[in-house]
């Protein structure tokens, strides 16, 4: 009788850690070659392992793992072989660079079926005549399209000889975007957000979409109530001596900037400074990505019960890249508990290897003829014409939470750089009677990036994507502050101009009050990660061509022959 075998026991473990996603490189082949073209495709895969490696990176800047086989796929028998070493690393993306031709089954679509259906995969070659990798790109591509599945394919260019080609920049730079968003979508499956309260101040178009969100992105949203955070506060649930801590940080960067009347405010605004602490450990203690804080009206608001202090501050702190305690990695933090806007900070933070995101009220679109009939009023009377506000206007973006230090300097600027534009006014009494410090800032001109957000509908049963590029501006200092008094001029304020859309584009199609903009976050990362997520594109501005080549990644084979984009989005989600 043979011997009973044992369940294995696995050792315990103090915490969970956050899952890396791992890119694993693979090429394929053909067994009747010469053996110095095989030789070549195995250097092929260290060659495009070692572009990716170090360039793809986690928020908190890790980078992520890169592995690669140099057996070459050239059959059922090394597939299986391939797949066996790739689940042995973990890995869960796939990046297959054919040199030769080969017989699609035989090779990657048997390496492919047995990873699960959602498994990201990108087909990247050299525009190479000898073999020819390029030819079997297509039929695999073709193969795989024809059987519903997503694949991404990157005919870029790399030596049609020798034995140790290099890709060119172009063609790393669209494979290494591509990883970035497959990295992103990979890496938020099974991660979580936390909420403190409950649906943003009646705000439909900023609902957790729970189950929608769960079943398009694998992401969790846990819903915490505010009284566990106000009877934290009321206990005094935080690290005494790291409270000083922090307060002395504030006190050294901002010092007389903070705006504190007597005692009774400056209570107030420790309380507020202890909310992060506070958040923060709950956050860390539940491995969460991202969160929210509802605020209004019960937490600071509603005078039927006792109003306590906002919370600008700490949701200013989680989406900046330093605190006390020096770098870290943001941590995308909504205000009003706005989910859809913290979704789509989260997925831009994560597509830009952990760039700071902006949290903004779509407040007041300025027409340009807007700002000149304003700065007639003042008496400015000569105004630089060649400005883009000047041509086209802009967006005051303000919002009295959620706007990341980061945003009051350039990218790149010191602690210190940032800091001394940032000043911390009192929060308006009449709408925050608890009270509270808000956070103030105007951002700087010349800030590239992206600007957009998500929305739902439950008609299609799709998440979308809302979105251009844009930049940031500045106007003389005397409009500058005649345009931020009549929004809220005590709050950050970032005047943005969109690259393609008119103002009265822009005036008509935001999806909610709330905008949101990553800074260097490249427009084909963004495309790619919604051909992932199967979230549609919205950019409806008559000025955008279809197709930007060197900007937008070229439109992957399922969506051309399944109707478009839209149209292949809507049937898999429909399944």
């Amino acid at each position: 009788m043979a011997k009973k075998v044992e369940a294995k026991h696995l050792p315990n473990i103090r915490k969970a850690a956050s899952r890396v996603p791992v890119i694993g490189v693979f090429a394929t082949s053909d067994p009747r070659i010469d053996e110095a073209s095989r030789k070549r495709c195995q250097n092929i895969a260290k060659m495009a392992a070692d572009t990716i490696s170090e360039a793809v990176v986690m928020p908190d800047k890790t980078p992520v793992p890169v592995v690669y086989s140099t057996v070459l796929v050239d059959g059922e028998a090394q597939a299986d072989i391939v797949a066996e070493q790739f689940r042995k690393a973990g890995v869960d993306i796939l990046v297959c660079v054919p040199d030769t031709w080969a017989f699609p089954q035989l090779t990657t679509i048997s390496l492919l079926q047995q990873f699960p259906p959602n498994t990201p995969i990108n087909i990247t070659c050299g525009n190479s005549g000898p073999k020819p990798g390029v030819v079997y790109a297509h039929a695999l591509n073709g193969a795989i399209a024809q059987y519903g599945r997503m694949a991404a394919l990157n005919v870029g260019t790399w030596p049609d000889t020798g034995m140790n080609p290099k890709m060119t920049d172009q063609t790393a730079k669209n494979l290494i975007d591509w990883c970035y968003a497959a990295v992103t979508a990979v890496a938020l499956r099974g991660r979580r957000v936390v909420v403190l309260g409950h649906d943003s101040m009646g705000m439909e178009t900023a609902l957790a979409h729970i189950m929608e969100t769960r079943n398009t992105f694998g992401l969790e949203i846990t819903r915490l109530d505010m009284k566990l955070l106000a009877d934290m506060l009321n206990k005094k649930a935080y690290d005494k001596k790291e409270f000083k801590k922090l307060r002395a940080w504030i006190d050294k960067y901002i010092g007389k900037r903070v705006e504190l009347r007597d005692e009774a405010d400056s209570e107030r605004f420790n309380k507020e400074l202890a909310m992060y602490l506070i958040v923060r450990d709950l956050m860390e203690d539940l491995n969460a990505a991202g969160g929210g804080f509802m605020s209004q009206l019960e937490w600071g608001s509603d005078l039927r019960g006792t109003p306590l202090p906002v919370a600008d501050v700490m949701e200013s702190v989680f989406n900046s890249t330093f605190d006390h305690n020096g770098g870290k990695a943001p941590l995308p933090y909504a205000t009003e508990a706005d989910v859809q806007g913290l979704l789509t900070m989260l997925f831009m933070t994560y597509l830009s290897g952990g760039n700071p995101p902006l949290f903004m009220d779509f407040r007041k679109v300025w027409e340009a003829w807007e700002i000149k009939k304003l700065a007639k009023k003042i008496g400015i009377k000569k105004l630089d014409t060649k400005a883009d506000w000047y041509k086209k206007g802009l967006v005051d973006g303000d919002n009295s939470g959620s706007a990341s230090f980061d945003w009051a300097a350039k990218p790149g600027a010191s602690i210190k750089r940032i800091m001394d534009g940032i000043s911390l006014p009192l929060a308006e009494e009449n709408y925050f009677p608890g009270g509270g410090n808000a956070v103030n800032f105007m951002t700087p001109a010349g800030i590239e990036g992206i600007a957009g957000r998500l929305t739902y509908s439950t008609t299609c049963g799709l998440f979308s994507m809302i979105w251009d590029e844009a930049h940031t501006t500045a106007v003389p200092p005397k409009l500058t502050k005649a345009m931020c008094e009549l929004t809220t001029p005590i709050w950050p304020h970032t005047f943005v101009v969109p690259k393609y859309a008119s103002m009265t584009e822009y005036k008509q199609y935001p999806p909610a009050n709330h905008l949101h903009m990553t800074w260097d976050l490249p427009v084909a990362r963004l495309q790619h990660w919604m051909d992932l997520t199967g979230v549609l594109s919205v950019t409806p501005w008559a000025a955008r061509p279809k197709f930007i080549e060197g900007t937008d990644r070229p439109q992957p084979l399922a969506h051309l022959i399944n109707a478009g984009e839209n149209s292949y989005k809507l049937l898999t989600r429909r399944g």
